[in-house]
């Protein structure tokens, strides 16, 4: 990787963020992208305070103006994509119901059935993890033509077996593997290999409160999450990096294009007996 250039999406979050430090310690130049730009900031920081070389760039995914003009900045900047990691994702409350099963206290005041679920939350989920995916694609994906390039999407378990109560989050990833197998078809005779990962359970900003109560003690469905994971814990961020390591390199996975590589703790494998 050395002085290759890696745009990387939603590289303000825990995962996104090891994945840009990891692939500048190899010696490539890093553009840290996120709709925050402190966190972007903070990231790009601590890579160049280690003596790698990166630059915040705020960017909203799903403008693709903003994008454009990012590509420009980076071009600028770093040079032309060769390796883009489409991180940029996530869930929200208006997506989500408060039970596992329906009756599960739906009579009770506040709770939400998947008949209260908000059309404009299942909108912004699918928009965030689908449309981002491809549209940052399209605006970085010419860079790569015929150069060897690669695009590493971020899938989940959600995409292999639905998780209750959150059905718009299980399409979207569900929609960004099939995105994923259709782009790298679409670019097999132009150079560009198009893979995911898969990542299982893994501690993050986003899930902590739903993972743990407010003193730090694993929730009722971290335990469920817990019991159906053979490994029987969370993964660490860096557990990441090895698949992404063999699937961006373009001569130990020089035939390997169009997979999503489950990293789980053999949580898509286990049938719960």
């Amino acid at each position: 990787m050395k002085d290759k250039v890696v745009v990387i999406t939603g590289a303000g979050g825990v995962l996104c963020s090891v994945i840009a430090q990891a692939y500048a310690a190899k010696g490539a130049k890093v553009a840290v992208l996120d709709i925050n730009e402190a966190a972007a900031g903070a990231v790009a920081d601590k890579i160049n305070a280690s003596g790698g070389i990166a630059k915040a760039y705020a960017v909203n995914c799903l403008d693709k103006s903003d994008l454009i003009a990012a590509h420009a900045a980076i071009t600028a900047d770093l040079g032309k994509c060769d390796l883009l990691v489409n991180g940029a994702g996530g869930n929200n409350p208006k997506g989500t119901a408060s039970h596992d099963y329906y009756g599960d206290g739906s009579d009770l005041e506040g709770v939400k059935t998947f008949f209260d679920l908000e059309a404009d939350g299942i909108d912004f989920v699918f928009k965030l993890n689908f449309l981002a995916t491809l549209l940052t694609t399209q605006v970085f994906a010419p860079d790569m033509i015929g150069r060897e390039g690669n695009i590493i999407n971020i899938s989940s378990m959600n995409a292999f077996r639905p998780l209750t109560r959150i059905p718009a989050y299980s399409g979207a990833k569900a929609a960004v593997s099939n995105f994923t197998q259709w782009l790298a078809v679409y670019f097999a005779k132009s150079g560009i290999r198009v893979n995911a990962i898969a990542p299982g359970f893994f501690v993050t900003n986003q899930n902590k409160s739903l993972l743990f109560d407010k003193d730090g003690n694993p929730s009722e469905r971290s335990k469920k999450i817990l019991a159906g994971t053979p490994m029987g814990r969370f993964g660490e961020a860096e557990e990441i990096l090895g698949t992404l390591f063999y699937l961006t390199d373009n001569k130990a996975a020089s035939f390997v294009t169009g997979v999503v590589i489950p990293i789980d703790g053999g949580f898509s494998a286990y049938s719960g007996v």
